[in-house]
């Protein structure tokens, strides 16, 4: 008599990663039926994708893993490919609504190293606290932080409608690629499947009734942003930089190309303003000054925030607890404070 049953189909398609992922194709919520009869395998997957390739890949290496299952039989696996959610038939091409999500921002920068997604991170933290229902989706998929720094390790998980189901810290709903990936795994991954796996991250997770999703992009002007700017309806944009001019001169293209796209810039948040000495209180503008209020005067929007450097900053993102969290009185976690009221005036909450 065969030993092989549901349960046992099942561990050995734990072994089945997803396309790009580290994460198992059970984890994912794809095994819909698995069926034993006398050593014969029949399992029904279904997923959404419109990548035939990755099916093929799935089914390939399911069979693969159902075979070397003892005493395996004719193992049958069937992949029911069904087309991910899009606007209904008739229905204008553009950005649309996050079912659920009141506001929408986006936190942006023209380079990397400016701080953006600790920005990001504090916002939707001072947020929470503020009673503003809040999630983060880390859209920066080829260099995700936002795991890291909200010390979160866990797997996400699927509902019964193959959704995602996000990661909950200190009362903000997570998504980002680093719950998906192994420590120092990168996301080999070209510029179709990252615009795919960005749109997923928006519409296939279960974020629930959120007053306000804070959405981390990946530096620059690239095909994430202008995916995003053109297929979700954003309440506006914060665009973070650093006080010297090489920094604002790549917050400019940021800040242009929202204003292409008709997206509103809610403000400039001056992040590493300066550097204020913990022995004496002397302040020490190591970036230059004055950057963020002069931009933001340029383009007459609000000057939302200057963030210090602290070394509580660092801590707090390398430990797993923004600083808004882990040091609520410190300088830093006062000024985040600050520009999350300023977010909540801009979007009239």
């Amino acid at each position: 008599m065969s030993s092989i049953n549901p349960d046992s189909i099942r561990e050995a398609l734990r072994a089945v990663k997803y396309p790009g992922f580290s994460r198992d194709i059970v984890s994912f919520g794809l095994l819909k039926e698995a069926v034993a009869r006398e050593g014969d395998i029949e399992v029904q997957l279904v997923l959404s994708t419109n990548d035939t390739a990755v099916a093929k890949k799935i089914q390939f290496d399911a069979v693969a893993a159902l075979k070397s299952l003892p005493g395996a039989g004719r193992v049958e696996v069937k992949v029911d490919v069904q087309a991910p959610a899009s606007a209904p038939a008739g229905a204008a091409a553009g950005p649309a609504r996050i079912e659920g999500v009141r506001h929408v921002i986006a936190v942006a920068s023209g380079k990397g190293g400016v701080g953006k997604s600790t920005v990001a991170a504090n916002l939707a933290l001072a947020l929470a606290e503020a009673g503003v229902k809040t999630g983060l989706c880390d859209c920066d998929i080829h260099g995700p932080s936002i795991a890291l720094m909200f010390g979160g390790n866990e797997r996400p998980m699927a509902d019964d409608d193959n959704r995602i189901i996000p990661i909950e810290r200190y009362g903000v709903s997570l998504m980002s690629m680093g719950f998906l990936l192994d420590d120092g795994s990168p996301a080999v991954l070209r510029g179709p499947m990252v615009t795919r796996y960005t749109q997923q991250f928006l519409r296939q997770v279960a974020w629930g009734d959120l007053d306000c999703l804070i959405l981390d992009l990946p530096p620059g002007t690239g095909d994430i942003q202008l995916t995003i700017v053109q297929t979700v309806a954003l309440s506006g944009a914060i665009i973070v930089t650093t006080p010297q001019e090489v920094a604002l001169i790549d917050a400019r293209k940021a800040i242009s190309m929202f204003g292409k796209t008709n997206v509103p810039v809610l403000g400039i948040v001056e992040n590493m303003s300066c550097f204020i000495s913990p022995t004496d209180g002397t302040r020490h503008e190591i970036f230059g000054t004055g950057g963020g209020r002069r931009e933001a005067a340029r383009l007459k929007v609000p000057l939302l925030g200057e963030v210090p450097i602290e070394p509580a900053v660092r801590e707090a993102g390398d430990t797993g607890k923004p600083v808004v969290g882990s040091h609520p009185s410190s300088a830093s976690a006062q000024v985040f404070r600050e520009i999350a009221a300023g977010v909540r005036q801009a979007i009239g909450d």
